[in-house]
């Protein structure tokens, strides 16, 4: 196969607004999250709440959980930045952490959802797919920046799975080519947000507050794997923080799943629900 040979590493810069580069790391991620506010307004409409208030929500959720991704990445990543702390506000040279994201996005629903008086359950379970398909785009920033990969592994055997060339090459590091991870991450991602899809037009199968622990179990035990095939993971002591945080959540959200059904206050979603 010579077809490869010629390609060359996809420049990190997309294009410039006059002397200001834009990086394609910061439109991936807008893209993401544009498409992920597409479906969260989607489903919005499709319950009858309050688009204006939605709007606000996911805006702020938004807003606070990028902040928090970029701290959680700089607090876990202290060292490298130690010295240099205007590299903190760097946010197009990478450097967010989905979880830490996740965290502030979370707990910016709930205290908005209390404000407004809409049902939490409801509220984080429209929230969950729109944030599994931003996710899903936005690993595609790492690709881009060549990051988020995992072990040194040979050509071969990224041919072996098929990938676009322009993939494979991109996985090419000062010579030697790493495993994808991020595309691991973004095709769980997809094929979590299908499972959702299918699961809310069964009639009964779910109810209210299970499509985000869905979401928490799923993504859990794929970030748990794939996070121990990287090798740019963050640390604390001797523990991938990542990989740990993932398995506490699904245990968790198994727990508090198995309660609620074993508790049940809440109602089943109907087919009117899920149509």
């Amino acid at each position: 196969m010579n077809k490869w040979i010629s390609l060359a590493t996809i420049d990190p810069v997309a294009f410039h607004l006059g002397p200001w580069p834009v990086y394609w790391y910061g439109v991936i991620i807008g893209l993401g999250m544009l498409a992920g506010y597409g479906l969260y307004i989607q489903e919005v409409k499709r319950k009858g709440m309050d688009q204006e208030a939605a709007f606000d929500m996911m805006f702020w959720a938004i807003i606070i959980g990028f902040i928090c991704a970029r701290i959680y990445y700089v607090v876990f990543s202290w060292d490298d930045y130690r010295d240099d702390w205007l590299s903190v506000f760097a946010i197009w040279q990478g450097g967010i952490a989905i979880y830490g994201g996740v965290i502030g996005g979370a707990l910016t629903v709930v205290h908005l959802t209390r404000q407004k008086l809409w049902p939490l359950a409801l509220s984080l379970d429209i929230a969950a797919p729109a944030l599994m398909l931003a996710q899903a785009i936005g690993r595609w920033g790492n690709f881009i920046n060549q990051e988020a990969h995992g072990e040194a592994i040979e050509r071969a055997r990224l041919e072996a799975l098929h990938l676009p060339d322009f993939v494979i090459e991109q996985m090419k590091i000062e010579g030697q080519y790493y495993q994808p991870t991020f595309l691991y991450e973004s095709v769980w991602n997809l094929l979590g947000l299908g499972i959702i899809c299918f699961l809310r037009r069964r009639k009964g199968w779910l109810i209210e507050g299970e499509v985000a622990l869905f979401y928490l179990v799923w993504y859990g035990i794929g970030r748990a794997y794939i996070e121990g095939l990287r090798t740019d993971s963050l640390y604390w002591g001797p523990v991938r923080v990542s990989q740990a945080l993932s398995l506490i959540l699904v245990v968790v959200s198994l727990g508090v799943a198995v309660y609620r059904r074993q508790n049940r206050t809440l109602p089943a979603y109907t087919a009117s629900d899920q149509q």
